[in-house]
Parts: C-alpha cells; sequence; structure tokens
C-alpha cells in the first residue's frame, strides 16, 4: 500500500534530501581529486548560495577565517565584515575590499499552481535564466529550484530563438499549489542563488558559480592567512572588508568606507576574460593565464593613476605578470573608496575570470596565486610616506 503524506510532511522530507543535495561536500576533494586548503576555500565560498542582501553563509566562512587569524572582527549596519589583525598602529589605514554577494533572484509571487515569479538581484543576461539549478533560501533552509524551458516539440518558432526577460521566468519547486510552496518555507522576498557545484577541471583551472565575487574574497582570506602564517610585518594598517550588496549598486562600500576610514584602497575583484569566442580586446582584454589585471577605466572609476602604475612596478620588481584592461559596463567598491570624505587614492586588481554573472565561470590558479603575491608585495611597501606621495596632486 502507498501512504500519501500531507502536504507539510512531503514537505519536510524533501527539504531533508534538498539540504543532503546543497550541502557543500564535507571532504577536501572534488571527483576525487584532493584539494589543497586555498582550493577548499574556494569550494566553500562559491558553493556558499549568497544573493545580494542575503550573504549570510559567505558572511559565517569570512568571519571564521579571520577569527581563526586573531583578528577583531566588526559589522557595519549593511552587513559588511571589517576585520583588523593587530598591527604596528602607526602606519596608514589600508583598505583591502571584495564584496560577499553574487548576482541571483528574488521571489516576486507565488502562482495558486505552485510556481514562482521573480525579480533581479543584479544584472543577469536573459540567456542564463532558463533551464537551470537554483537555491531558494527559504526560512525554513535552503529549496532546490529549476527554472522552466518550454518543450522543444512544442516550442513556436519565437520561443525557439527567444532570450528570456525576467518577467518570462518560472522557477518549478515540485509543488502543485501555493500552499505547498508556502509550507516549504517559500515566501514573497525571499532570495535566491545560482546552484552550480566546484569543479576542477584540466589545466589548473576551477569552474564554479559566484567567482564575482568569492574570488576576491578569497584572495584576501589567503593574503591574511600567509602574512600571519609567515608573520610577515606590513607598515600600514590594514582593514580587510567583504561588502555586501555590491551587485545592486555598490551599497555595502558606501557605509563600510565610512567605518573603514581608509588612507588609500583596494578593490579586489574577478576580472572580465576576453579569451574565448565571441569577444575580443574591444570589449575587454585579460586572458586566463596572464597573471592578475588591473582596471585602467571602467564605468564606476578611473583609478588613481599613481596608485596603479605603483602596481605595475611593484609586478615588474617581483617579476609577477600583470594584466591591464580597460573597459564599460562595469562597477566596483574601488570607486567608493575613491570617493571617500575628500578623496582617496584607489585601484581595482582582478583575477581574470570567464562567463561573469552565469552559473559556471572559469578561472585559473595560477592567476589567483599571482594576485595574492602582488598583494602582499603591494602592502609591504605601502607606508605612511609612499601613500601620501601616492596621494599627492601637488605639482612642486
Amino acid at each position: 500500500m502507498v501512504r500519501t503524506l500531507s502536504t507539510p510532511t512531503r514537505a519536510r522530507a524533501a527539504l531533508g534530501v534538498i539540504l543532503a543535495l546543497l550541502s557543500p561536500t564535507t571532504a577536501a576533494s572534488v571527483q576525487g581529486q584532493q584539494l589543497d586548503p586555498t582550493a577548499d576555500l574556494m569550494r566553500r565560498l562559491t558553493e556558499a548560495p549568497g544573493p545580494s542582501a542575503f550573504e549570510e553563509e559567505v558572511r559565517r566562512i569570512v568571519v571564521a577565517e579571520f577569527d581563526a587569524l586573531g583578528a577583531d572582527v566588526a559589522f557595519d549596519g549593511l552587513g559588511s565584515v571589517h576585520a583588523e589583525l593587530p598591527g604596528n598602529g602607526n602606519g596608514p589605514r589600508v583598505m583591502v575590499t571584495a564584496h560577499l554577494d553574487e548576482v541571483g533572484l528574488m521571489v516576486q509571487h507565488i502562482n495558486a499552481d505552485g510556481f514562482i515569479r521573480v525579480k533581479n538581484l543584479g544584472g543577469l543576461l536573459g540567456h542564463a535564466y532558463p533551464d537551470q539549478r537554483w537555491t531558494i533560501l527559504g526560512r525554513n533552509g535552503p529549496v532546490l529550484a529549476f527554472s522552466g524551458l518550454p518543450t522543444t516539440h512544442v516550442a513556436t518558432a519565437a520561443q525557439r530563438n527567444q532570450v528570456w526577460d525576467v518577467a518570462d521566468v518560472f522557477l518549478d519547486v515540485g509543488a502543485t499549489s501555493r500552499e505547498e510552496v508556502e509550507a516549504m518555507g517559500i515566501r514573497p522576498g525571499d532570495g535566491i542563488a545560482p546552484w552550480s557545484p566546484f569543479t576542477v577541471l584540466p589545466n589548473g583551472r576551477y569552474a564554479a558559480k559566484g567567482w564575482d565575487d568569492r574570488v576576491g574574497i578569497a584572495v584576501m582570506i589567503a593574503a591574511a592567512r600567509r602574512i600571519r602564517a609567515e608573520g610577515i610585518d606590513l607598515p600600514g594598517n590594514i582593514v580587510w572588508v567583504a561588502t555586501t550588496q555590491e551587485e545592486i549598486g555598490l551599497r555595502g562600500a558606501q557605509t563600510a568606507v565610512d567605518m573603514a576610514r581608509p588612507d588609500i584602497g583596494i578593490s579586489i575583484e574577478a576580472g572580465v576574460a576576453a579569451d574565448y569566442p565571441g569577444i575580443g580586446p574591444q570589449q575587454a582584454q585579460e586572458r586566463l593565464g596572464g597573471g592578475p589585471g588591473i582596471f585602467l577605466l571602467d564605468s564606476s572609476m578611473i583609478p588613481n593613476r599613481k596608485f596603479r602604475d605603483f602596481f605595475f612596478r611593484v609586478a615588474e620588481e617581483s617579476g609577477i605578470p600583470l594584466q591591464a584592461d580597460v573597459l564599460t559596463g562595469y562597477g566596483e567598491d574601488g570607486a567608493e573608496i575613491q570617493r571617500f570624505d575628500t578623496g582617496r587614492a584607489s585601484v581595482n586588481m582582478t583575477v581574470p575570470a570567464r562567463y561573469l554573472h552565469a552559473h559556471s565561470g572559469i578561472i585559473q590558479r595560477s592567476d589567483f596565486d599571482h594576485a595574492v603575491d602582488l598583494l602582499i608585495e603591494v602592502l609591504r611597501r605601502l607606508d605612511s610616506s609612499t601613500v601620501s606621495d601616492l596621494s599627492s596632486f601637488d605639482p612642486r
């Protein structure tokens, strides 16, 4: 005999299965390959769901990492994380920042038949909506959802070539009614993240969701780990800041910079790789394997030119490859550092990434490692005299 479960019981049973699917693997291995501590950090960060304003799982990882290093951890009113390691207290305040959030969706409305309508959180192309898996962050825990797609056998000619608008997107959680969806703990206003597991590829490359900007968060943590483990003495006082809500207008950086009160700032981001079909140097210039990048222009900022050139000089002295990138259609937290108070010298350093704002992007490990190396070498040199010189516009 088949026993029919009540709606709440079925929802709870389904939730248990979904939680098992969504939970990151506990062993430091992927596809039978052992991950070193840095790769495992990247796995944990990218597999954690964290659309804008719903960054709790990512924040928990970041706080645990800085707690383990003995940092003083604080939070501003929007939820950005501020971590300071004990320093000499006499040097300039250097704000090193990356953002917690990723692009995603929000539950707008639940139809009577159990399908879920959504709105954007950040910039997603219409190409990225259909036929994907998503994590709905409901009040009872994460729920796995699927974005529906017209079956090819019955699709109209227009549907076959359609680029989706968010108004056309619907998510399917296996429910047959609004009541079943609500019993799963889903309600309007819940955040939704792409679902895509961390994957090791050939040639030292990793695929995952959320490289923008979990790769920047990972660079910060990896650099802080090395500074502490190797006892590196830095002239400045570093404020490591993981900001919230970057993808919806740099909102976290606006409050974070006021709390950090830096003398100079470095934003760390996912760069725009232009080394695959359909994109070229007229859009962006970075390539996987070419090292980290420095943005010379984006839609939100032209960096301080002295500080920009300082990065290239340090990279050359240290034998670290460094790429330049000029593009528009891109904003980042360095712009808010630049506008702080009377103005601060700021740059945006990147790790090149393919296929940003999609379910699966790709980075190269060597670019990441070089970014960590370069960040540390720059921080070694940012004493009071250097920061004063980089920030000066006096021609005399």
